[in-house]
């Protein structure tokens, strides 16, 4: 009797659980791995990468690099253009795994001091507004939601499993 109460315990803390992660709110924003599975290194194609990428405000550029080889400074365009690290905007350089927040419309700009920016490590992103949610169906009817369906197999489970009667001995 004491297993079957657990087990249903069990049951229903992991059916909760679920239904309250599908419930939640996603982050605002989009993370981007600079350079995809490579990350920031040396000799990758940074130009290539980042046309392949769409980036809006809120997002987030994700660099993972070896912090003792490489750095992450941002620069105006001049800067990026020439390699020249004096007088960056700002430096990303944490820990080797750093995150920057795309938070406004414009093209930012990315190098690696150290003289790995002359080698093409470098990137560039255009950063636009994004684009606002679809319009509602003009049938005007609403479809019923993830949360609401998940509600009701939730409640079907529960139900269910609290009809059970325990095993006998």
């Amino acid at each position: 009797m004491e297993s079957f109460r657990r087990k249903l315990g069990l049951a229903v803390t992991l059916i909760v659980m679920l239904t309250l992660t599908t419930m939640a709110e996603p982050a605002d924003g989009a993370f981007h791995k600079v350079g995809g599975r490579s990350g920031w290194i040396e000799h990758a194609n940074y130009t290539k990468w980042s046309s392949g990428e769409h980036y809006s405000v809120g997002d987030w550029l994700y660099f993972v690099f070896n912090k003792q080889m490489y750095d992450v400074l941002e620069v105006n365009e001049t800067s990026y253009e020439s390699c020249n690290s004096q007088g960056f905007i700002s430096n990303v350089t944490r820990g080797g795994r750093d995150v920057f927040e795309l938070k406004e419309a414009k093209t930012y700009y990315f190098i690696c001091s150290r003289g790995y920016c002359w080698g093409g490590m470098k990137v560039s992103v255009d950063v636009v507004v994004a684009s606002p949610a679809p319009a509602p169906s003009p049938s005007g009817a609403t479809p019923p939601s993830l949360v609401s369906s998940l509600l009701v197999i939730f409640l079907s489970i529960v139900t269910g499993l609290l009809s059970l009667k325990p095993p006998s001995r």
